[in-house]
């Protein structure tokens, strides 16, 4: 992993998302509901790709907000959402890709497609 994908810092806000900080200094926010909306887990994708969206599902909870968040690895964050969905793993070089404005899973929405 080089430094450009390799995660120093976290803060998770739980009304508001995250901002990751990476080894070279660059500093990454990802709001709330543009984390829960792309959520990476394979039910969500299957969602996009049929052109609905993963959040908010009937009787979701609002507002949105994260009851816990821990690291996958060494390489990925778990966020568990207040609507018991927990099943994304969000990969450090995705966030990273999100925050610059480029797709962060790659072409599609699927998670091995990123391509660094």
């Amino acid at each position: 992993m080089t430094d450009r994908y390799e995660l120093v810092d976290l803060d998770v806000k739980r009304e508001e998302g995250i901002t990751a900080t990476f080894a070279d200094g660059h500093i990454a926010t990802i709001e709330l509901n543009e984390l829960r909306l792309g959520c990476p887990c394979a039910t969500c994708r299957d969602l996009r790709d049929r052109g609905d969206t993963p959040w908010p599902r009937p009787g979701s909870p609002t507002p949105l907000s994260i009851t816990d968040a821990s690291f996958h690895g060494a390489w990925g964050l778990n966020i568990t959402w207040n609507d018991g969905h927990s099943t994304g793993i969000y990969p450090f070089q995705a966030l990273r890709r999100w925050s610059e404005g480029q797709p962060p899973f790659g072409y599609e929405s699927d998670p091995g497609l990123a391509d660094g």
